[in-house]
């Protein structure tokens, strides 16, 4: 009988098109269902607690997925990541009960953005994993910002608008905003019941604009209220973004 597997997976998005399979581009599911492939000795289709966009990165992505019983999450694990390609790497294998589904069965989703404000922001080193602003950001202003998004709101109006979910309602468990070490910038951490298309980058888009004085306070409440006469910002770019975890329920796991 088939075992259903829980791999928590790392990846730098810089090299991917995303997690989605596409029929141009290199994509983290193709990678991840050819290795498995190559284990199962037939197709294997895999599900991802989020879908991330080109240049997104992860530091634990839940992805779920059927294999022959003869695997274990030990031989597993190692197995991965003796295949996978170097900008990806399995954290953990466990497994989960018959029906588990990462992205249906996940209970919170959490993200991290991280800015750079300081000179050094555009290291080779750093700038392909953060935003490289190189401008101050106020804490004191970014941090009554991320509190206003608290709650249950719709957030059409801060996510991709063509989005084919049946409903565009979210619930904003906590939104923080705190200094990095070593005055390298200010990092963003949010965690939600569930997240909309480019709602993070979006998000964050706005709150700097209106930190740097470029639009005003109220407009974080007139977004989150559909007000016409005010649009979104332009999302923050892809790199600084990372999928930190998926939350589930115990009661999926042997």
């Amino acid at each position: 009988m088939p075992r259903t597997f829980l791999a928590t997976l790392h990846f730098d998005g810089t090299g991917f098109v995303g997690w989605q399979r596409q029929r141009e581009g290199r994509t983290v599911q193709s990678e991840v269902e050819t290795v498995l492939e190559r284990l199962a000795g037939q197709a294997v289709r895999v599900h991802a607690a989020g879908r991330t966009d080109a240049g997104v990165h992860a530091l634990g992505m839940g992805v779920s997925f059927t294999l022959p019983d003869r695997w274990t999450p030990i031989a597993l694990h190692r197995a991965l990541n003796g295949l996978l390609p170097g900008d990806c790497y399995v954290a953990a294998v466990r497994e989960a009960h018959s029906g588990f589904h990462a992205r249906r069965c996940a209970t919170e989703r959490q993200y991290r953005y991280l800015i750079g404000t300081d000179p050094d922001c555009r290291s080779p080193f750093r700038r392909r994993f953060e935003w490289a602003l190189g401008t101050p950001l106020s804490i004191d202003r970014l941090g009554p910002l991320a509190e206003r998004i608290v709650g249950e709101h719709d957030f059409k109006a801060l996510s991709v608008r063509a989005s084919r979910r049946p409903h565009t309602r979210c619930e904003v468990r906590s939104a923080q905003w705190t200094e990095r070490a070593h005055g390298q910038g200010v990092s963003f951490e949010i965690r939600a019941n569930r997240f909309l298309h480019h709602m993070v980058r979006m998000v964050v888009g706005t709150m700097v604009e209106i930190a740097l004085g470029r639009r005003h306070g109220a407009d974080v409440e007139r977004l989150l209220a559909q007000d016409p006469a005010v649009v979104t910002s332009p999302p923050a770019p892809a790199q600084g973004l990372y999928f930190m975890t998926a939350v589930y329920d115990d009661q999926w796991f042997a």
